[in-house]
């Protein structure tokens, strides 16, 4: 109702979802009735410091409550299905490891949840359709959580490139990151479980693996039974960018070839490629090319009359001019994460689709997942091209790369 604020579950309080928490916390969003996390809480999160997990959440929930004034009773559980159970709670965000992206939000369009989910939206190409198709059966509202479609500076140069502003559009460079951890090589030795960690909980649908530190919090995305590497960690972003300007926010390649990648020796608990570069061909003959490279340059639009580049590091162009009206990257002394959940709780309200809806976020997660495809048969096929069908999300007359595109999962969850 007009009158009530937003009710909000917090599913995966670690690294991002704790940032996200404290953006709802310090934005006065809505409130925070609970949390959850398989983790009660502990360090050996990206920075070594960090204590986060369901406790800790709970906590910083209940002081920041009291210090507004409102009463303080967060709930901290350990299984989101309790959390998902709670009549009370209108909306959840969903900052878990990839593999859990699409059973939570099956259950939560189930429960009739709306939902802020992390990127990438899925862990392989077949669950992004299930998911598209559950949210709009249950009316509920999902939010992708690519913020930059919240940035102002994000939002100028992809409208700029739709708008011809640097002619006809030719070339999309996007740049992901490299590996930021390193984990244990060929003969690793598994660990004792924390106290603190429900690792039966934290494996849910991926394969059984025996517990090490390095496959858990952080550093999940480095491993394929859970994530796809720095190609959809960084990847669902500056080539959700890339889509964006194009113009094809549901929309997908003709084309995908890897032309070069790297990876840990055979063994390694790390298995995803350290480095990587593949190419895509669209509709209009646009090319886009993804490689690893310093984020500074996260994606970058070369048309016939000029370019337009933005990252981490500031926004240029082939002519100043082209830069005339770029607005500041914050507005209203907000960031484009909290400006993104802002957006996402209005559409809670309004019941309007948010700027990155569920059909957005599969689509820039599709074309990582095929092109991570082909990466993983590079290392015993080599350089790899293949046709691919948008409208069936696949390969076309590929199997072996089609079979990498379904996840492997274990029941009950699969």
């Amino acid at each position: 109702a007009p009158a009530e604020r937003v009710r909000i579950g917090f599913i995966g309080t670690g690294n991002q979802g704790m940032g996200l928490l404290k953006r709802v916390l310090a934005a006065d969003l809505g409130d925070v009735v609970a949390v959850c996390d398989v983790n009660r809480g502990s360090t050996g999160y990206k920075e070594p410091d960090h204590f986060y997990g369901r406790e800790p959440a709970a906590a910083l929930v209940n002081k920041e409550a009291g210090g507004k004034g409102r009463p303080a009773g967060c709930e901290a559980y350990a299984d989101f299905r309790r959390l998902l159970d709670r009549k009370d709670v209108a909306a959840v965000v969903v900052v878990t490891p990839d593999h859990w992206h699409a059973p939570m939000t099956l259950l939560a369009a189930d429960a009739g949840k709306d939902n802020y989910c992390e990127t990438p939206l899925t862990a392989a190409a077949a669950e992004g359709r299930r998911m598209s198709e559950a949210v709009r059966r249950g009316r509920r509202i999902l939010q992708t959580g690519s913020q930059e479609r919240s940035n102002p500076v994000s939002r100028f140069v992809c409208e700029a490139v739709q708008d011809g502003r640097i002619g006809t559009l030719r070339r999309v460079v996007t740049k992901v990151g490299f590996n930021n951890k390193v984990g244990p090589g060929p003969g690793w030795q598994a660990m004792p479980v924390p106290d603190s960690l429900d690792y039966r909980a934290w494996l849910g649908p991926a394969p059984d693996q025996p517990y090490h530190q390095d496959r858990c919090l952080y550093r999940f995305r480095f491993n394929y039974d859970y994530s796809g590497g720095q190609i959809t960690n960084f990847g669902a972003h500056c080539n959700d960018m890339a889509h964006w300007g194009m113009g094809l926010d549901t929309g997908g390649p003709l084309e995908v070839a890897c032309l070069a990648a790297t990876f840990l020796p055979a063994g390694s608990l790390f298995n995803t490629a350290t480095e990587t570069r593949f190419q895509c061909r669209y509709p209009g003959g646009v090319e886009l090319v993804c490689e690893s490279g310093p984020e500074t340059v996260q994606t970058r639009c070369e048309g016939s009359d000029g370019w337009l580049q933005t990252g981490y590091k500031g926004t240029t162009a082939s002519d100043p001019a082209l830069l005339a009206g770029l607005p500041e990257r914050a507005a209203a002394g907000r960031d484009p994460h909290t400006l993104h959940l802002a957006n996402f709780v209005e559409c809670v309200r309004s019941r309007q689709d948010p700027v990155a809806p569920v059909e957005v976020g599969h689509a820039s997660a599709l074309l990582c997942h095929a092109a991570n495809a082909l990466i993983r048969l590079f290392a015993t096929s080599g350089p790899t091209k293949a046709a691919w069908d948008a409208k069936a999300e696949q390969f076309v007359g590929h199997d072996a790369a089609n079979r990498l595109l379904v996840p492997v999962q274990r029941d009950p969850w699969a």
